[in-house]
């Protein structure tokens, strides 16, 4: 005769895998949305979770440079003493949004230098490819992107269409 206590347990156990696997699933689905691209880019400036979770990270690892309100450093277009340019501004008086979605995402995981081909190219931004996830970087500038006014927000969207801008690699 077989042991029911085993059997219910077993049957437990198996409820509670095929939960986890369903909770696994839709996570896996979330990020494979996030990193999959939409009609016109990578980011996702209206889906109001990943701007919540970008806005987090914005805080915890760009506004010490680039400012809490996305204002950039004062005088961002003199060089400093050092040679470099100052951290600029991420809102809409500021130049990113004159860059496609992947050349946003590149310079901000690979450092300017290398996304931009030209490895002798010197800037205060660091490479965010040990610190930040894919996902994290697309929250960041998807966070970024929805600061934007409409009409920036949609000239942007065409640069990152006529660019070509792909899924993450």
């Amino acid at each position: 005769m077989m042991d029911l206590s085993f059997k219910k347990a077993a049957g437990g156990a198996g409820l509670l895998a095929l939960g986890v696997a369903a909770v696994l699933a839709f996570d896996a689905e979330r990020v494979f949305d996030l990193m999959s691209p939409d009609p016109v880019g990578l980011f996702r400036p209206d889906d109001p979770d990943v701007v919540r979770r970008g806005e987090a990270l914005y805080l915890a690892h760009c506004a010490s440079c680039h400012g809490r309100q996305l204002e950039g450093a004062p005088d961002w277009q003199t060089p400093q003493a050092n040679g470099l340019m100052p951290a600029p501004p991420h809102d809409e008086t500021g130049h990113t949004w004159h860059h496609s979605d992947q050349l946003l995402f590149d310079m901000t995981k690979y450092g300017i230098g290398p996304a931009i081909g030209d490895p002798r190219y010197r800037s205060e931004m660091p490479a965010y490819e040990s610190v930040l996830s894919d996902v994290e970087i697309i929250a960041i500038l998807s966070f970024i992107k929805a600061q934007w006014p409409q009409e920036i927000r949609a000239s942007q969207d065409r640069l990152s269409e006529l660019a070509g801008s792909h899924p993450v690699r």
